[in-house]
Order: structure tokens, then sequence, then C-alpha cells
């Protein structure tokens, strides 16, 4: 009968353990499926993948400044199409107003000279000298 008994003390100490290890997974299951948890695991997992991918640019970025950088500057000279075409015509008219500006600015003392009556000095070509 004593071995009886302790068989079965043994077998109920056994289910308890096993019930309590069903509950245990039972509690992470229920825990894992709430919406909190779920939204929080989500979030790890997509901060994970852009983590991912922002090393990738970075590291092609490294490797290819030049390419990356016109391409760029492309892309925001198409989004900016636009505004361009509307206000390139003035912008070019500006550029070429003020380059004229800068001209004539250059161009003024010679015909301050000029209107002084002062002729620019010549080298004469005097053989005797030679």
């Amino acid at each position: 009968m004593p071995r009886t008994r302790n068989r079965l003390i043994a077998a109920a100490r056994r289910s308890m353990l096993q019930r309590a290890e069903l509950h245990r997974r039972l509690h992470t299951a229920r825990a894992a499926l709430k919406p909190g948890a779920l939204l929080d695991r989500g979030k790890y997992r997509v901060g994970e993948k852009v983590d991912d991918a922002v090393h990738a640019v970075q590291e092609q970025f490294r490797t290819n400044k030049l390419p990356i950088a016109l391409a760029a500057a492309a892309g925001i000279a198409w989004l900016l199409r636009e505004p361009i075409k509307q206000h390139a015509p003035k912008l070019a008219r500006r550029i070429q107003d003020l380059a004229a500006d800068v001209a004539d600015h250059f161009r003024a003392p010679n015909a301050a000279a000029d209107e002084d009556g002062i002729e620019p000095l010549e080298e004469e070509d005097d053989e005797a000298v030679r």
C-alpha cells in the first residue's frame, strides 16, 4: 500500500507541475495576443526593418556618393519643375541684366577717357631708336 500511495503522491505532484506549466504558457500566450503587445511587437519589427534599410542606404551612399547626389538633385528639380518653368525666364532676364551692368561697369572707365579726349597711349615705332 505504501508503494501505491507514493505513486499517487508523485503522480499528483507531476500533475500539479504540468498544470502550473500549462497555466504559465497560457498566461504568456494571452499576454502576447493582447492588442498593446501586438502593437509593440509590430513597432519593434518595423523599427528593425527601418534601421536595416537606413544602414543599407548609408552604405550605398558611402560607396556611390556622386551618382546618388546627382539623382537626388534631378529628383528635386523634377519635383520643382512647375515653379522652375514659371520663374526661369524672369531669373534668366535678371542674370542677363546683371551681366550687362557688370560689363558696363568695367567698360565705363574707357568710355570716360574717350569722352575727355584722352587718347590711349600708343607705342611709337621709331626706327632710329632701335
